[in-house]
């Protein structure tokens, strides 16, 4: 589909547009659409200005614009907090933005069946406070505090804790879905098992808006940990301390999060929090989070993690025993992003299987220095995603200095990433999405024929491709 399938927003649609949401909710100013025409991406300027952006307040109100826009051929991309890296919620054919940010009531939490009930525009901010506040506990972690429930739901987000407790897909128990026809279904619900047919509700989550709105989703929570310690292990090499993970989790010990790190990013990651990394001694570290029902358990399983990331040339063990030094490690690791976001191009997320992570590491560092640039690479070593920054500066005695020829070598490192990916059996991503930006990484590593059927999926849901097109795919 192209843009001269869709109709241009004219006087007559906006006003009809108002006689749903009020005029407040409807926003056609040049400078306040400039907020809804890009997200996080930053290699080149992907930005397309909506013809408006429009702000429900409930889900009748999105089923009753999906139903206009659907019937005027007018594009829809729904938009949660804006803080993906794929381009998934720039409007490439303009039309409408349905932002749900007037969307963010806490429904429920229910602590007798487990569950919170929201709305999707709620922001996981506003969320971990409130779960907590109920003594429980949600164990995904995606990075970003911004990001919506609906947004998170959209990309299958992951995070550090997904290896003991999985991504996103394994919380949402149930999801309130507005469809381009105006109906407004709920897939999925309060049941533990379901073999009742299809499972619609999979296929939402992580359909990045391309099927469906999500406007609501009843999501499973947990009794939270009684007892929490985080570990890190430094190595000589990135390779070593990688090299480690597959004995632990063979040796049946499985941390909430077993994160790896270069020793330049969390320097430079510290510097920019004014905050401590625990060591400083090595090129990479290990950083592992084990919780338990006691300090004994845990404790224990410490004490044999201690001894396999020895055995595995590890050159110490320091233990955060406190919620404050705890506290300081994970704010380190999940703003090393933040800190180079102004001196980098692109953060990808390709996935190998997790066994083969050194050596997608070791291909990363050969590529870094054959093409004379800086890769720096961390990520989730338990399940296999990396996330490798494409620079366009490099980090050394404590300033940034430009990287010669960036510009030209950049696709090349990009395009080179991902075959490399590929080779090892991996995949393009595995939490931020594919977006507008991927699509052709996507045509790379799935058979066409997978792809011919996605598309045929998304014409089912929405046949007159209105929602968020552009996306995943051509």
């Amino acid at each position: 589909m192209n843009d001269r399938s869709f109709r241009t927003v004219d006087g007559a649609f906006l006003g009809r547009l108002r006689a749903i949401v009020g005029d407040a909710a409807v926003v056609t100013e040049r400078d306040a659409l400039d907020d809804y025409s890009h997200d996080e991406f930053s290699v080149e300027d992907i930005r397309r200005l909506p013809d408006a952006a429009v702000k429900p307040r409930s889900a009748g109100e999105v089923a009753q614009v999906l139903q206009l826009c659907n019937g005027q051929r007018i594009p829809v991309t729904a938009r949660g907090g804006g803080t993906g890296l794929c381009g998934g919620c720039v409007p490439v054919f303009g039309g409408i933005v349905l932002s749900l940010e007037n969307m963010k009531r806490i429904v429920d939490v229910d602590d007798r069946n487990l569950t919170a009930t929201v709305e999707a525009g709620l922001m996981l901010m506003d969320f971990y406070p409130a779960v907590e506040k109920k003594g429980l506990f949600f164990p995904p972690h995606p990075g970003d505090e911004s990001a919506t429930i609906g947004g998170v739901i959209a990309t299958n987000a992951g995070g550090a804790r997904a290896v003991k407790y999985g991504v996103i897909r394994n919380f949402v128990k149930g999801i309130e879905v507005a469809l381009p026809d105006g109906s407004v279904l709920v897939f999925g619900g309060p049941c533990i098992k379901d073999s009742s047919g299809y499972s619609l509700m999979h296929l939402m989550i992580g359909s990045e808006g391309t099927l469906g709105i999500v406007t609501q989703a009843t999501i499973a929570l947990m009794a939270p940990p009684q007892v929490v310690i985080t570990l890190v292990a430094p190595y000589r090499s990135l390779h070593d301390a990688i090299a480690t993970v597959p004995t632990i989790l063979q040796r049946k010990i499985l941390p909430m999060a077993i994160e790896f790190v270069d020793r330049e990013s969390v320097r430079i990651t510290g510097d920019f929090i004014n905050k401590a990394w625990p060591c400083a001694d090595g090129e990479a570290h290990l950083m592992i989070i084990l919780d338990g029902p006691s300090d004994g358990e845990v404790m224990a399983a410490a004490e044999t993690l201690g001894g396999i990331c020895m055995e595995h040339g590890a050159l110490d063990m320091f233990v955060a025993d406190t919620k404050a030094k705890q506290r300081d490690i994970l704010d380190i690791r999940s703003n090393i992003y933040e800190a180079m976001r102004n001196h980098m191009l692109e953060i990808l997320d390709i996935t190998v299987p997790r066994a083969r992570i050194a050596e997608y590491v070791d291909a990363v560092q050969s590529l870094a220095k054959e093409l004379n640039t800086w890769l720096p690479t961390y990520g989730h070593a338990a399940d296999g995603n990396v996330h490798t920054h494409i620079m366009r500066e490099r980090w050394a005695d404590g300033q940034w200095t430009e990287i010669p020829g960036w510009e030209a070598t950049y696709r090349k490192v990009r395009d080179r990433l991902h075959q490399i990916g590929k080779s090892l059996r991996g995949i393009p991503s595995g939490e931020h999405g594919i977006g507008l930006v991927k699509k052709d990484y996507l045509k790379a590593f799935l058979d066409p024929r997978a792809i011919d059927l996605m598309r045929n999926i998304k014409g089912v849901f929405d046949p007159n491709g209105i929602l968020n097109p552009g996306k995943i795919f051509d």
